[in-house]
This record gives structure tokens, sequence and C-alpha cells, in this order.
């Protein structure tokens, strides 16, 4: 039970903070650039095109958000969120080393890691995964 009541604890904060990433990509809320905004970044860092990346980006993290939070084909959406960690780090702060202190990979790393435990382990009792399957 408390393994469980643990993992709906961790699901629902990485998942929330990752819709919310995704809405900053796609819709501009919390302060994001949007499309077009994210678009441009992405495009001067090579990811290209950087409007439909920037899409394909948005979408991932607030779909894999949303099913990390519900525990809803968990796998999947940490397999989404595990996959925009690594493009992050690959594309924008591996070169910088570990360390967030000089804009590392460090933060990134740990959602990587919780995101493909969480999938290892399960979603737990408190997750639609539970109820449905």
């Amino acid at each position: 039970m408390l393994t469980s009541i643990g993992l709906l604890i961790i699901r629902v904060v990485i998942g929330v903070l990752f819709i919310g990433h995704g809405a900053q990509k796609l819709f501009g809320a919390f302060g994001g650039y949007g499309l077009e905004g994210t678009g441009q970044y992405f495009d001067s860092i090579g990811i290209k095109p950087g409007k439909t990346m920037a899409l394909l980006a948005g979408l991932m993290e607030f779909v894999g958000g949303l099913l990390f939070a519900l525990g809803l084909f968990t796998p999947i959406g940490a397999l989404l969120i595990a996959l925009t960690m690594v493009v992050a780090i690959a594309k924008v702060h591996g070169a910088n080393g570990l360390w967030i202190t000089q804009n590392g990979y460090e933060y990134n790393l740990v959602l990587l890691v919780v995101a493909i435990a969480v999938a290892f382990i399960g979603a737990g009792d408190y997750s639609l995964d539970a109820f449905l399957f």
C-alpha cells in the first residue's frame, strides 16, 4: 500500500510538471513561448524543422505527462517522457556537463531515470492501469 502511495506521488508530480512543460511549448502557457517561439529556438540549436519538432516535443511532454500522472499505459507515458529527456540531454544540456548550475543535464537525467524506473516497477495500485488491466 505505501509503495503504491509513493508511486502515485511520483507519477502525479512528474506527470503534471510534464503536462505543464508541454503546454508551454504548445500553447505558450505558464510563461512558455508557444509553438512559434519554441520552434525558433529549436531551429537555432539545429532541431529542424523547428516548429514541427516543437509540436512533436510538446505533444510528447503533454501526452506523456498525462498518461504518467493517470497511470494509464504507464510504460508508454514513461517512454514519451524519457525520449524528450534524451533529446534535451543530447541537444541542449549534454555539452554543459552534469551539473545544473552550469546548465548541465543533471535534472534531465533524474527525470529520465524516474520515468524508466516507474515503467519497470509499474504504476501501482492507485492507477488506471491497475483499475483497467
